[in-house]
């Protein structure tokens, strides 16, 4: 248990950090385009579409059936050398084409994901999208490098390392606004040059985080070199567990696709980009503590499934969902009383931050079940089941779909971003809850019983919690106040908005924690195991 504190603390810290400076890149970013903007939302689709690509290694094959993979290779005499060779060998060899084709397809591609927009938005798009599509390339050998040393326990350096690209981002956008100024939110504002320094310093940004990683690969103990012979990688297991996930994040996709495609229509309302800065603050909690906790615990739960040792197994996932909802609940519920301040730390006006604020809290809606999701699908990943995900999905798929051509249908032009936003939440509830019966009864339990109470427990506390942050929020001045910025000064008005967020949300983390104290809620004393680990000498 201490060794995963460790790594929960050391992941939890270089999340944080890369989380914050991600915020700063954002913040820098929209000051140079603009958030609600028709050239903020061509930017968004472009820098968008190499992340997708991504999704479908990472998740399709990476994270689903290489960790399990390589720590079953562990136990040969070579300790996976050999292995890990010819699985990179033919890693570097996918990601190469999977670039390649992607931007031979670049208009297409635009044009399936942004078919509302004007000729020549699309055609801006189009142009953005040559220079960041070769990031699919980078992205793929940094999470190729990254589950590895995970798998290894190695754990650090795929969190710390994206701190990287956000700093090169952030000097490369300040570039950008010294060279041409700020508030480009025009399509007729830009010329090839403009276009060549921000999408040059997307894509370099995320070069050098994928070969910071390399500085840590001695760690893991491994010599790599270039094998071509495949044979003995054990394409036609790994071809039949990563197929189905390969299938699923298709799908996706495909619902991804449906969610651009409609929330299209709204550009120059919260849409686009704007929907990809509310994700970025929405995954901020979810970061920090869902994937820094269950990070570590996958690659212990795959060791104990590998070993047979299904008791453990169903412990280790028991404990991960309560000591994950703990921290998510109260963050969550900070964040979303927080909501208007946080997002106008991505708006250009006070205005402007009260009509987005909707899709940051419609997101919200989903955090806990996303969380407790990243551990309950790795579950089944870890005994080599990547059929069962790929079904359970199937239903928040078509969930998505479903409520996005309703929203689509029905929600008001202005607030279709947050009613899409809702519905992807509303389908991944459904898809937890389905996930968590079916491995309940794969396991034969999951301590439920202690589990729910733990939840109660949560719920219960963050009501008063959630009021304390509204009481500060309306205290400092709700929508009209200084929290939302109305100093004269946007690059201010920003800052200000992120310190208003800080203040409402310490309000409300505070009265969280004391209700879980007068409750004696066990969890805490895990959390504060973990979180001493912060501290320097521990």
């Amino acid at each position: 248990m201490s060794s995963l504190g460790r790594a929960s603390a050391l992941l939890g810290a270089g999340t944080l950090v890369s989380r914050v400076t991600g915020l700063v890149r954002t913040i820098v970013l929209v000051a140079a385009i603009g958030s609600i903007s028709k050239a903020g939302d061509a930017f968004g689709v472009a820098n968008q579409l190499p992340n997708n690509v991504f999704t479908i290694i990472q998740t399709g094959i990476l994270t689903a059936v290489i960790i399990p993979q390589i720590v079953k290779a562990g136990a040969h005499k070579d300790g996976g050398r050999a292995y890990i060779s010819k699985l990179f060998t033919l890693g570097t060899v996918v990601f190469l084409a999977a670039t390649a084709v992607a931007i031979l397809l670049a208009p297409w591609l635009v044009f399936i994901y942004a078919k509302g927009y004007s000729p020549d938005q699309l055609a801006l798009a189009t142009a953005f999208a040559y220079w960041c599509l070769p990031q699919i390339f980078f992205y793929g050998l940094y999470a190729l490098i990254g589950e590895t040393l995970n798998a290894k326990r190695v754990f650090g350096p795929y969190t710390w390392a994206p701190i990287v690209n956000n700093v090169v981002s952030i000097i490369g956008f300040l570039i950008f606004i010294a060279m041409f100024g700020n508030d480009r939110n025009l399509v007729e504002m830009w010329d090839p040059t403009m276009i060549a320094v921000l999408g040059g310093t997307a894509t370099l940004g995320i070069a050098l985080q994928a070969g910071l990683l390399l500085f840590s690969w001695r760690r893991t103990g491994l010599r790599l070199r270039p094998d071509f012979r495949w044979r003995g990688v054990g394409l036609r297991h790994v071809g039949t567990l990563a197929g189905w996930t390969f299938l699923m994040v298709i799908a996706g996709q495909l619902a991804g696709l449906v969610q651009s495609t409609v929330v299209s229509e709204s550009t120059g309302h919260p849409s686009v980009f704007f929907m990809q800065a509310a994700w970025l603050v929405f995954m901020l909690p979810y970061s920090i503590f869902a994937i820094s906790i269950g990070t570590p615990y996958f690659t212990q739960i795959a060791e104990h499934a590998s070993e047979g040792r299904h008791d453990d197994v169903r412990s280790d996932v028991a404990r991960c969902i309560r000591i994950i909802s703990l921290f998510v609940v109260g963050s969550g519920i900070a964040l979303a009383v927080a909501a208007v301040p946080a997002t106008r730390i991505f708006t250009t006006t006070a205005e402007q931050a009260v009509q987005a604020a909707p899709v940051l809290i419609c997101y919200l809606v989903g955090l806990l079940p996303l969380a407790l999701l990243f551990i309950v699908q790795r579950a089944f990943y870890a005994y080599g089941d990547t059929r069962t995900p790929f079904y359970f999905t199937l239903v928040q798929v078509a969930l998505i779909i479903g409520l996005s051509v309703i929203a689509g249908a029905v929600a008001p032009i202005e607030q279709l971003a947050a009613a899409i936003a809702l519905g992807q939440s509303v389908a991944g509830i459904v898809q937890t809850i389905v996930a968590i019966w079916i491995l309940r009864n794969r396991l034969g339990g999951l301590e439920l019983p202690q589990t729910l109470l733990s939840l109660v427990r949560f719920a219960i506390s963050a009501v008063p919690a959630g009021l304390a942050g509204w009481g500060v929020y309306n205290l400092l001045g709700a929508g009209s106040g200084w929290i939302v910025g109305h100093s004269g000064s946007d690059f201010l008005d920003r800052i200000l908005g992120a310190v208003g967020t800080g203040v409402i949300g310490l309000a409300s983390v505070i009265v969280y924690v004391v209700v879980l104290l007068i409750l004696r809620a066990p969890e805490l004393s895990a959390a504060t195991r973990m979180l001493r680990r912060f501290l320097p000498g521990r």
